[in-house]
């Protein structure tokens, strides 16, 4: 009986789940001044403000960020309120910097407090700190032909959903989720609740470049856990929901439907030998190991040598079948920006080509401490597509015919310096193409290296969650720990 339930939640695939969107009725306002404490031009003028000042304080280049975020965050348990909270922060970053360019001293200070003596005060503070900072060669303000111009800068990407919902909205929400969780099956006998949060801000960065922009941002999220029991022994399920746009967040009742059947799927789990087999990464995890590559091809590994990848541009780093892209002002997405942290325009571009590495993630600094020219990753990457294959999960199975599918991690065992990686993990193990029951209390062991070179497969399962957008990864061999 197990088998077969595991067979029906994991044929269950994501799409199915996505289309049940949640049913809104709300007239969205236009305006954003209604949400926030501060209207956007004030932003504007609050940076340039900031850099009149540090320019007429003594500083030779400055750049600004000022900021204003709002947010609510409701969670229930066993239909009761366990929390609400709401928060609401504002802060302006300067950073300043003194001497000539490629000799310059850098320091940075920061306030919530918008008042002209704060202001003044924060500069005052940023410049004592540069003024007792050694020099370093690679700081300093971007080339200005790397900045995103004024268009660019406040480019709509549509990246800001206003969702106008009361506390009591969000915990009938809430309640509703954790509910259909607990009518699948009288084995869901628990919860670790069910959430609701809000989260909206803008902001606005400036430099004595003269470059600007900025934009206001919403993401919200709904989520829910439920604990199933059997013969006196419990296992824990849980899913998730993430989106600028409230109305393209899964339904309440089908993200907590899914986390229930994804809890009684795991009832009798087993342990099993150790081994080396074929290793399927569900989706949700398979954006982890994309992370991993991140890390180790990220600037800041690379010029301190602490990554594994260095020194491997245009080397085959993936398997063939790899092929990964960065798109930064996809609409609406969840990693989408006209600019970076830098203010440096962002590119469509290729990152991995037939498993070739043809790029690094790199900022203006880590770019200049490497000899070489910034990405736009100042603040990490933006939306990053690994390009699906054919297969979908269940297609993904059948390909592996017999091994793990893990889908749970647990541990932070990656040594970026060797590429050395071991997990925790739980899954199910496959026979024939299909579930055959579930397995946990293992280690999934290898180096990175080999991984991304032993990817057998790409699904096209992919689940939209953040910055990485890729479906399931199906990894050739692994070394499972077990019994």
């Amino acid at each position: 009986m197990i088998a077969g339930r595991e067979r029906m939640l994991h044929c269950l695939t994501l799409p199915d789940i996505s289309r049940n969107f949640l049913a809104l009725n709300i007239e969205w306002d236009a305006m954003t001044e209604s949400r926030f404490a501060r209207a956007f031009e004030n932003l504007l003028e609050l940076t340039q403000d900031v850099l009149t000042l540090a320019k007429k304080s003594g500083a030779a280049a400055c750049e600004v960020d000022v900021s204003e975020s709002f947010g609510q965050s409701v969670s229930v348990r066993r239909g009761e309120v366990e929390t609400i909270e709401h928060n609401r922060d504002n802060g302006i970053g300067v950073t300043v910097y003194l001497g000539r360019p490629k000799n310059q001293r850098k320091g940075h200070a920061s306030t919530s407090d918008f008042s002209p003596a704060a202001l003044r005060d924060t500069v005052e503070a940023a410049l004592n700190i540069a003024r007792f900072t050694s020099s370093d060669p690679c700081a300093g303000l971007p080339d200005p032909d790397l900045l995103a111009s004024r268009e660019e800068g406040f480019a709509d990407l549509d990246l800001y959903d206003p969702w106008p919902l009361s506390a009591e909205e969000a915990i009938d929400l809430a309640r509703r989720c954790e509910q259909a969780a607990f009518s699948v099956s009288p084995q869901i006998v628990n919860s670790d609740g069910a959430a609701v949060s809000i989260q909206e801000g803008q902001f606005v960065s400036a430099n004595s470049l003269g470059f600007s922009g900025g934009y206001p941002s919403s993401r919200h999220y709904l989520s829910c856990s439920a604990i199933a029991a059997e013969d006196g022994r419990m296992q824990r399920g849980d899913w998730y929901s993430i989106a600028r746009d409230p109305g393209k967040l899964a339904s309440a009742e089908a993200i907590g439907d899914y986390a229930a059947r994804r809890a009684l799927a795991r009832l009798g789990a087993r342990r099993i030998g150790t081994c080396e087999a074929p290793v399927l990464f569900e989706a949700p995890l398979a954006a982890s190991l994309i992370a991993n590559f991140v890390h180790a091809a990220s600037g800041g590994s690379l010029y301190r040598k602490s990554s594994f990848l260095l020194d491997s541009l245009d080397s085959r780093v993936f398997s063939k079948k790899v092929r990964i892209s960065e798109r930064p002002r996809l609409r609406g997405a969840l990693a989408s920006s006209p600019f970076d942290s830098d203010g440096v325009a962002t590119r469509d571009r290729e990152v991995v080509e037939d498993g070739i590495l043809r790029g690094y993630f790199l900022s203006v600094y880590t770019a200049r401490k490497l000899g070489m020219r910034t990405t736009g990753n100042a603040g990490g990457c933006h939306n990053l597509i690994v390009h699906p294959g054919k297969h979908d999960f269940c297609g993904l199975l059948k390909k592996m015919r017999r091994g793990l599918l893990v889908t749970e991690l647990m541990g932070q065992g990656v040594n970026y310096v060797t590429g050395d990686y071991s997990r925790g993990a739980a899954g199910y193990w496959v026979e024939n193409g299909e579930i055959a029951y579930p397995v946990e209390e293992i280690t999934i062991a290898d180096n990175l290296r080999d991984i991304f070179r032993n990817i057998a497969a790409v699904g096209n399962d992919a689940l939209v969650r953040g910055a990485r957008q890729v479906g399931s990864i199906l990894v050739e061999r692994m070394k499972i720990a077990g019994n």
